[in-house]
């Protein structure tokens, strides 16, 4: 038995000391230290043994035991610095090699002009209002104006879910939802994605972004709007910008008009960005309607009020040079790098 002992000792140790794998090491320590292993064995065949022997054979074997354990110990230490030296030198890094150049990107054209926007207008007192871009039509139409033979209502022109929710065709809602809410004066302006059944063209698109404004208070009059666009079209285009008006028709504004400002790249002399008239259609505006006070709980008698809206993608394309609105959707990084 002292003989098998010392052969195992001898037999272990050196193949433990050969070992190049952690794995094989494994198989190593279930080899002669396992349940089934070859020290177990050992101590189950004590059996045959006599008194005198077994103390001396158990000891034997319980210091075997330790020393392969301590080995297999050493041996797994070595193999694991081993195994992290070759790592680090596989993924050897040098500090000295220039990095990747990091691209640092900008906001988009569409996002510049909402932000100059609401600056612009936070400066002269306005609030930032939000409403839902699903909407009922009864805050898209009814409450502004639009009865139900309205043809703003077509489905040629709305993107109805049912008969009575639809993906909302202007921002104006806000302002009915507001008006609804709060009691004059109201100073706000209302940024956000809107949706109409337009064909994709160089000036069409089914979606597309609008900021509408809508101040009511007592003795609000038109020269109030013409001066409050002003102040935004000299801060938005320029200093030397004009504006002008040219009666129109919206129905939940009386009296309406649209909104030019004198081209800020020729001086209204005409140009290209122009078309050669001097002057570029900006918005839409007027004094809100009597009909869509009273829907809202508002006396016109009392109070009077102003709103005005205007795409962004127009402005943008208007501040930019920009002939295509296709151009803004694409997002193609070769022409979004100019803004």
């Amino acid at each position: 038995m002292k003989e098998k002992i010392k052969a195992i000792r001898e037999n272990a140790i050196k193949q433990i000391e050969e070992l190049k794998d952690l794995t094989k090491l494994n198989e190593m320590r279930i080899k002669y230290l396992g349940k089934k292993g070859e020290l177990t064995a050992l101590l189950r065949g004590m059996g045959g043994l006599t008194k005198e022997e077994r103390p001396i054979i158990g000891s034997l074997v319980n210091e075997l035991r330790d020393k392969l354990e301590e080995k297999i110990k050493e041996k797994e230490e070595e193999l694991k610095n081993k195994e992290l030296m070759a790592k680090l030198e596989k993924e050897n890094i040098d500090i000295t090699m220039p990095s990747k150049k990091i691209e640092i990107g900008s906001a988009h054209p569409i996002t510049q002009i909402i932000n100059e926007v609401e600056e612009i207008f936070l400066g002269m007192g306005y609030e930032i209002a939000d409403g839902p871009e699903i909407e009922k039509t009864f805050y898209n139409f009814d409450q502004l104006n639009a009865p139900a033979d309205h043809p703003s209502r077509d489905l040629q022109d709305t993107f109805y879910i049912t008969d009575d929710i639809i993906l909302r065709t202007q921002t104006s809602p806000v302002q009915a939802r507001v008006m609804e809410k709060q009691k004059p004066p109201i100073k706000i302006i209302c940024p956000g994605t809107v949706y109409r059944s337009d064909t994709v063209d160089a000036t069409h698109s089914p979606v597309f972004h609008q900021i509408e404004g809508l101040v009511v208070d007592k003795n609000i009059s038109m020269s109030d709007l013409k001066g409050t666009l002003e102040i935004f079209a000299k801060k938005c285009l320029g200093e030397n910008t004009k504006i002008r008006f040219r009666p129109h028709h919206f129905p939940f504004t009386e009296p309406s008009a649209e909104a030019d400002v004198s081209c800020f790249v020729c001086g209204g002399k005409g140009c290209r960005v122009c078309k050669n008239e001097g002057w570029i259609e900006l918005l839409g505006c007027g004094m809100v309607h009597p009909n869509v006070l009273r829907n809202c709980n508002i006396d016109p008698k009392e109070y009077s009020g102003f709103a005005f809206g205007f795409g962004v993608e127009r402005i943008a394309m208007a501040k930019f040079g920009i002939d295509d609105l296709r151009l803004l959707y694409e997002n193609d990084v070769r022409f979004l790098k100019q803004f």
